[in-house]
């Protein structure tokens, strides 16, 4: 079996562009197994995987949960809100103890960047992150493009614009890290409050006006704003935000060409994307939940094969 150049998958910075293609070939045969009948494999029926989720998560900890699943592997689910990190327990603490419970993965969300990092340099088990803080969140990074290429055919030379709260995601950060690699051409768009000062380092355009980005695009990746991670008004109000930078069907019909809308979900209609732009055929959010679980189930079959 080919294997990934990682022990871990902690972020799309630190694998290459074989390891991408790799996890995209085995997501696409992965793909397949969700269309039969019976929608499990023997693949981990011998490993044990632990999701450790320390933030709220709706899409990644089902997709997850359900790749392993698909997969055969034993499921422990981890809550801290209803754990003993409540009472003062370390995040080392907990994890050890899970592990003493003869667990291989460990599939982690956490609101410290490098948290994941940190683990992988104390315990012994293959790391997955999950999302880490506003650092990077590999996996949905992935999917994404896996769905991009599914849709377009190729990346190598295809326009893509990632719009909106760009400073708080960590989606965007390991979107750009991955489109990059595999040859895209990337764009980021948003409120000047709302874009990292030194994005630009990373290889990417900077575009305030979202007309210009969506007229320059193949593909705009819609991403939501994320209030729970601002600490101060980052622009005036909600309503004056979907005004200057909300995805509405007019806005597309405005152009003169047709493009991909993405989105990773949860959306706020009617902010950052509207239902007639969310629910039409220029939209691939459900192919992306979809994808989801191939890609993931990809990533955990080819870490499983390394120890």
């Amino acid at each position: 079996m080919s294997q990934l150049s990682q022990k871990h998958l902690l972020g799309i910075k630190d694998i290459t562009r074989k390891d991408i293609e790799l996890i995209f070939e085995t997501a696409s045969n992965f793909k397949e197994v969700i269309y039969r009948p019976i929608k499990k494999v023997p693949s981990l029926r011998d490993i044990t995987i632990a999701n450790v989720f320390f933030e709220n998560s709706t899409r990644t900890r089902l997709s997850f949960e359900l790749a392993e699943k698909r997969l055969s592997a034993d499921v422990v689910n981890f809550s801290s809100s209803t754990s003993s990190v409540k009472k003062g327990e370390t995040l080392l603490d907990t994890v050890n103890n899970i592990l003493a419970m003869k667990v291989d993965m460990v599939v982690m969300r956490h609101s410290s960047p490098g948290a994941p990092h940190f683990l992988s340099r104390n315990i012994g088990a293959n790391i997955i992150n999950a999302g880490d803080g506003t650092h990077e969140h590999p996996t949905q990074a992935l999917l994404d493009t896996f769905s991009i290429q599914e849709k377009c055919g190729h990346l190598e030379g295809l326009k893509v614009a990632i719009i909106g709260d760009i400073l708080h995601s960590r989606v965007a950060i390991s979107n750009i890290l991955a489109l990059k690699k595999l040859g895209a051409e990337v764009m980021v768009c948003g409120p000047i409050t709302l874009l990292p000062k030194n994005i630009a380092l990373l290889g990417v355009q900077v575009e305030l006006d979202v007309q210009k980005a969506l007229n320059w695009c193949d593909v705009a990746n819609i991403l939501r704003i994320q209030l729970e991670r601002q600490q101060i008004k980052y622009f005036p109000s909600l309503r004056e935000y979907s005004l200057y930078y909300g995805i509405n069907k007019k806005l597309l019909e405005n152009l003169n060409k047709e493009i991909t809308i993405m989105h990773p979900g949860p959306i706020n209609r009617g902010v950052e994307l509207n239902s007639d732009v969310a629910d039409s055929e220029h939209s691939i959010i459900l192919d992306q939940v979809e994808n989801g679980v191939a890609v993931r189930m990809a990533v955990l079959y080819l870490l499983a094969g390394i120890n």
